[in-house]
């Protein structure tokens, strides 16, 4: 079952972390927020994960697709608020 706490809580921590991650030029910075969001995915609802990634592996744990899968993920939680 998603909740609403589910959600924001996603969203919050998703959004705080791209805020940064986006305006970074420090690599070791990015590498660290992208294990958090993933240590994050991995963890979170699944239901909401699952609905979240339209069923697309390795969503927000994959170096070479984070910035498209975090904003995909953000566009997705915001009208859900």
């Amino acid at each position: 079952m998603i909740t609403k706490d589910s959600i924001e809580s996603a969203y919050c921590f998703f959004h705080q972390k791209w805020n940064i991650y986006s305006k970074s030029v420090n690599e070791s910075q990015k590498d660290d927020i992208e294990y958090a969001i993933g240590n994050y995915a991995n963890e979170m609802n699944r239901e909401l994960y699952a609905e979240m990634s339209k069923g697309k592996n390795g969503f927000l744990l994959e170096h070479s697709t984070f910035a498209e899968d975090i904003t995909d993920a953000i566009a997705y939680l915001e009208p859900l608020l």
